[in-house]
């Protein structure tokens, strides 16, 4: 019999957290809690296979499934002394989902399921409190008609609105027992109403609804897209975890909260969360009601005068912070945790590697190499290395004077301009649009995870530090300011109301900073960040730890300083063509290629190659001492040249020409497909006075900037688009003639390799013969993928969507590496051009080079080094450790 169900509770676990797989995130720390003696409320876990053959059946679930579920029930009863659907002490449950990687919101969660008419009364009589019982009654109505019966949640709360403006009341706290009797009254008769069908009395038919829909929640938009966002596999599935429920809303010795072992902000060592008292775990993250923090060091730094839990509750509070010394300690890691105070007594809901900035994430990794609690080689793998790009992004220079218009709680470290929306299809349109935007809302939902994913920054006037925009801001790496409470967001007038009345409409430019909470008027100047301190530390652990180099592909010496202090260690690809766009350089290319003859191309290329020896001077002089590699011209040379008929007319006007001879000389040289055309080195071979000029441009400048920096230049020149060894040596014959007559002029030997960019699957597969002219190969992946696929990158986007969501592709071949086929080609490639010249130097310069996923498999292949745009060498310098420590240690990451 297949075992669906697993069982904890009353200091015993069927369960441990190495079960993570099959009991998911949450079900697994449930069991090693419990495991562990601590006070967490009994219950079982469904495993994730479940969730699996929900879908592969119609969505039915396995009888012996629902046998195992109703035991694990039965166990709980004994447990509880309580009876699930009777009298006189109600068992009520919670139904949570659990994947194995966390996905905070993005699932269905359904509370105090089990109340009926009858339970409620019982529930009530037996706390000794009736508000309390139809309190809990009318939010589990709420939550199972949104969750299991399809009706949104918002038609509860506009009638919730309704009766307490009829009742009198502001809060939800002040309604009695009989207006919540009376509340639930009109939410049951309007599920009957809008549904046809009456809310089900049965708690059987409640439990397995439940179940039901939050595997089916595995499914729904939102978890999708966080899926496709953090690369979560879908056939993981979700495991479901049915607990007794304890109550945070039992009157004021009661509540419920969230908490971080350490500032998921800042990574400082000290205890973070928020509670509220009289409530379920639901109101904290929801940001209906300003929750109060836990401890009075950090109600004294948010200025509240609301008592922290320290004070309010001192002995649960000790037993708490014990606890999360505990579980911190036990899991080796930062702490995310739940937690319910019943009526005095703490249970334990959830324990989890909680969520941080990546600043915070540097900060406690180096603290607890620091404190022994881990080694450098984990605190290296502690780190996502895309999170690096949060490090790597601008913040306000404190020089300039702020223009506060509103404040709110600090929730996402880093600052971000944008133009203000209102809603989440706004910011994902804007961002189509090429538009920068603040997405500015009353309170994030689940359902705004494409909008948050698309706006530079996220602003909401309610919610606390653990509110839903916060914590998926800080995993997003996105600045974020909750609970802006001097400003209003007006919906109806699609306004934003700030201090002093300051109203903003839609597209006004704001300015958000994540580490300070304000809101400013207007874009403001920033400034680059430092990379030190701990970045710096941890940084130098990856690099002790990684086998590859990192380079960068830059075109322009901004590029090659940038990349430089972000500690790349040469330069993989300079695009020589990327020069030629520059101020008048573009006219004198156009001179040139529309010359009738060689002589004229040569008079053309006569002005070019001061411009291009100046250009290499400065990389050179910038890269001393690291290796430099330089492309020859790869593109067709009608990207050079005008497209519409006004620019021809400039251009004609220009060069002293008929628009009417222009066009034609255009149209001549027009070209069906280009990218399988006359570019690369048919270039050279058709017009060698090119790659002579180019040459000779690299080998002077090379000469020179010896002299000025004292190193001799580690020069590579790499021509484009070889298939041929014969199509190599003849382009390698015009650079070996051209460094010897450089050599003779400046009586200065020069040192230098040729090798070609395999970017062809015929080039793959003929290394070896390849190998024995070329000293060098770089996988240009980017023109490697579109050749083996067939797929023109530039239109990809078109479809490529569309295959990852009907799941015929996993990735897009364009941002992470496809294994089984490009990949292949380049361990081919790599191991026949080896067998041919066993000091070939190998690496990777497509945009591959920076994603974490093609890195590992470089490391795995024995790629000498990756090559990557100038702000991703950080996350290449990390990956390549974490890919060298994966394969040392046998456990990939």
């Amino acid at each position: 019999m297949t075992k669906w169900v697993y069982r904890f509770g009353g200091g015993e676990a069927e369960g441990r957290s190495a079960d993570v797989e099959r009991l998911g995130g949450k079900g697994a720390n449930l069991a090693e809690m419990a495991s562990l003696g601590l006070p967490v409320p009994p219950g079982l876990t469904i495993v994730a296979e479940a969730c699996a053959f929900y879908f592969d059946n119609d969505k039915a679930l396995p009888e012996e499934l629902k046998a195992q579920v109703l035991e694990g029930i039965a166990a709980m009863e004994e447990l509880t002394g309580r009876t699930f659907g009777g009298h006189p002490k109600p068992l009520l449950l919670s139904i949570r989902s659990g994947a194995r990687a966390s996905m905070p919101g993005m699932m269905d969660t359904v509370l105090n399921l089990g109340l009926n008419d009858e339970t409620v009364q019982a529930l009530g009589h037996d706390a000794g409190d009736a508000r309390f019982a139809w309190d809990s009654y009318r939010r589990f109505i709420q939550m199972y008609a949104d969750v299991v019966m399809g009706l949104d949640h918002e038609v509860f709360e506009e009638i919730l609105e309704d009766e307490k403006a009829r009742f009198g009341h502001e809060y939800d706290t002040d309604l009695s027992a009989v207006e919540w009797q009376h509340v639930v009254g009109i939410y049951k008769q309007m599920i009957e109403e809008e549904l046809g069908e009456s809310f089900p009395q049965d708690p059987h038919v409640q439990l397995w609804g439940a179940i039901a829909a939050v595997f089916s929640s595995w499914m729904n938009p939102r978890a999708k897209t966080y899926r496709t966002l953090h690369r979560i596999p879908e056939e993981w599935g979700t495991a479901v975890n049915v607990q007794a429920m304890v109550f945070g809303n039992l009157g004021s010795s009661s509540a419920t909260g969230v908490a971080f072992t350490r500032n998921p902000s800042t990574g400082e060592r000290a205890l973070y969360g928020e509670f509220l008292v009289n409530a379920q775990g639901e109101d904290v993250v929801a940001g209906i009601r300003t929750p109060q923090s836990i401890t009075e060091e950090g109600r004294l730094a948010s200025g509240s005068e609301k008592p922290s839990m320290e004070k309010l509750m001192p002995e649960a509070f000790a037993e708490f912070k014990e606890i999360c010394g505990r579980l911190e300690a036990h899991y080796r890691d930062m702490q995310d945790l739940e937690f319910t105070v019943e009526r005095g007594k703490l249970w334990m809901l959830q324990t989890r590697s909680g969520k941080r900035t990546t600043r915070a994430a540097m900060k406690i990794a180096v603290d607890m190499v620091a404190e022994g609690l881990i080694t450098e080689e984990e605190a290296v793998c502690r780190i996502e290395p895309p999170s690096l790009d949060q490090l790597l992004h601008p913040t306000i220079d404190p020089r300039v004077e702020r223009h506060v218009i509103g404040s709110g709680l600090p929730a996402s470290p880093g600052a971000a301009t944008g133009e203000v929306v209102f809603t989440a299809e706004e910011a994902v349109q804007a961002e189509a649009e090429g538009r920068k935007v603040i997405l500015v809302r009353i309170e994030t939902s689940p359902e705004d995870i494409h909008g948050m994913h698309a706006a530079e920054g996220i602003l909401t006037t309610r919610g606390g530090m653990t509110s839903h925009a916060a914590v998926v801001a800080r995993g997003m790496g996105i600045p974020c300011v909750v609970g802006a409470g001097s400003m209003r967001v007006d919906m109806r007038n699609e306004v934003l109301i700030g201090v002093a009345g300051m109203t903003l409409k839609r597209g006004d430019t704001i300015t958000i900073d994540g580490s300070s909470g304000q809101v400013l008027e207007g874009a403001v100047p920033m400034i680059q960040p430092e990379l030190s301190g701990d970045f710096g530390k941890l940084m130098a652990w990856a690099d002790k730890c990684r086998r590859m180099t990192v380079r960068t592909n830059a075109d322009t010496p901004q590029d090659a300083r940038a990349a430089r202090s972000f500690g790349a260690e040469g330069i993989g690809l300079c695009r020589t063509e990327h020069m030629f766009f520059e101020g008048d350089r573009i006219q004198v290319m156009r001179e040139m290629i529309l010359a009738e003859d060689e002589g004229g191309r040569r008079a053309a290329l006569a002005k070019l190659l001061p411009m291009q020896r100046s250009d290499f001077v400065e990389l050179f002089s910038i890269m001393h001492g690291l290796p430099v590699t330089i492309r020859l011209l790869d593109p067709p040379l009608h990207e050079f040249l005008p497209k519409t008929e006004a620019e021809i007319a400039d251009v004609a006007k220009a060069m002293g020409m008929s628009p009417a001879f222009l066009a034609r000389r255009i149209d001549a040289i027009h070209e069906f497909n280009p990218m399988l055309g006359h570019r690369g080195c048919r270039l050279a071979i058709s017009y060698p006075e090119i790659a002579e000029m180019q040459a000779r441009a690299i080998f002077e400048a090379a000469v020179e900037a010896a002299k000025v920096t004292g190193e001799p230049v580690e020069l590579e020149i790499m021509v484009p688009l070889v298939s041929l060894r014969t199509e190599l040596d003849y382009v390698k014959d015009v650079i070996d003639r051209v460094a010897e007559d450089v050599a003779k002029e400046s009586g200065t030997p020069i040192h230098y390799l040729v090798g070609t960019m395999i970017e062809l699957p015929r080039a793959a597969i003929r290394a070896h013969v390849i190998a024995e002219t070329a000293e060098f190969f770089s996988f240009g992946t980017n023109d490697l993928t579109q050749t083996t696929f067939g797929i023109s990158r530039d239109d990809a986007a078109a479809f490529i969507p569309t295959y990852q969501r009907k799941g015929i592709i996993e990735h897009d071949p364009f941002i992470s590496l496809d294994f089984d086929g490009v990949g292949e080609l380049i361990r081919l490639a790599a191991e026949r051009g080896r067998k041919a010249r066993n000091d070939l130097k190998l690496g990777i310069c497509g945009e591959h080079g920076g994603d974490p996923a093609s890195i590992h498999f470089c490391e795995d292949s024995g790629l000498d080094y990756v090559s990557c745009s100038p702000f991703r060498v950080p996350i290449a310098r990390l990956a390549a450790a974490q890919a060298a420590i994966g394969k040392r240690t046998g456990d990939p990451l």
